[in-house]
């Protein structure tokens, strides 16, 4: 009886967390606790609300899943170093053979209860600390996000005593109250549709990183070439009686071009599939819009050029 009132529990608490896994199915976290370690479902249940911890808490200690019942005892140590970082309170847990406290239905369930409490407080302390951060630096990228994001809405500033589970729903309901008033593809389908977990976004985030620092080393050599071709025009003794004129005109424009990326991770969630149409710039229909005068004159020196290069 006690057994199934901590499933019931560890049920509702996992679907509150965001888990999505199998284990939320009827009867599927009974069966993985009664094999405890040896079940490869309860063991990628632990690593992953280790997984969630880890993004809050500085932990040394780390939960790798399991996949077959023979690494059950290679996967109690990890548990066993892991908790005695936490200062786990359970002797249950932290006391007698190493290789056989998991092997206990009771003391599964009574691990993930654990687990899953400290994963909750840890949210909860990482979502009062916001706001003082926020206020003592002038308001954190994070602050600043949400901030725009109760402005576009049209939201009321959020009282000082809320909690963010009911600061994001207020969100939610604010935009699908906003979307019911637009007609049903204004917004499109989202571009990413698989569910990720912390080591996707990890991922995620390193080529992203990698992706912007090789577009940093092309846009300075761009800008590099814009401030060359723009020196060039002050060559002539016509132009260097212009050239406070020229540095008015061109130094204000130069100022907002910055070699850094804007773009991040927040990019690809909003990212709708519209956004994988590629379009050749050269068809029909996107040069009746970009087609100008100019083309024809730098057609000229281009065929030029051309010619020149065939020739040698």
């Amino acid at each position: 009886m006690e057994c199934d009132l901590m499933e019931t529990d560890i049920l509702e608490s996992l679907e509150d967390l965001g888990y999505k896994g199998p284990l939320l199915e009827d009867g599927a976290l009974s069966q993985a606790v009664s094999a405890g370690a040896s079940s490869p479902e309860f063991t990628k249940l632990c690593a992953w609300l280790v997984s969630e911890l880890r993004v809050l808490c500085k932990l040394d200690e780390n939960v790798q899943a399991t996949n077959s019942p023979s690494e059950a005892e290679e996967f109690q140590l990890e548990v066993s170093g892991l908790l005695g970082e936490m200062n786990c309170p359970y002797l249950s847990l932290t006391s007698g053979d190493v290789t056989k406290r998991l092997l206990i239905q009771k003391n599964c369930l009574l691990l993930l209860t654990y687990l899953i409490s400290e994963l909750e407080a840890a949210r909860m302390l990482c979502v009062n600390t916001l706001p003082k951060k926020a206020q003592e630096g002038g308001g954190s990228e994070v602050f600043q996000e949400l901030k725009g994001i109760c402005i576009a809405l049209g939201m009321s500033k959020p009282p000082a005593n809320i909690t963010m589970f009911q600061f994001f729903s207020g969100i939610e309901k604010k935009l699908k109250e906003t979307l019911a008033k637009v007609p049903p593809n204004h917004v499109g389908k989202p571009l990413l549709k698989k569910p990720m977990g912390p080591a996707h976004w990890e991922k995620i985030e390193a080529i992203n990183q990698a992706v912007a620092n090789e577009y940093e080393v092309r846009r300075k050599l761009l800008i590099k070439r814009l401030d060359v071709t723009v020196q060039s025009f002050g060559w002539s003794d016509r132009a260097k009686s212009q050239t406070e004129k020229l540095a008015k005109v061109y130094q204000p424009k130069r100022s907002v071009l910055s070699p850094k990326s804007t773009i991040s991770v927040a990019h690809l969630l909003a990212a709708r599939q519209d956004l994988s149409k590629i379009l050749r710039t050269s068809s029909g229909s996107i040069r009746e819009k970009t087609a100008c005068a100019i083309n024809k004159v730098m057609r000229v020196p281009l065929i030029f050029f051309k010619y020149i290069y065939f020739c040698l």
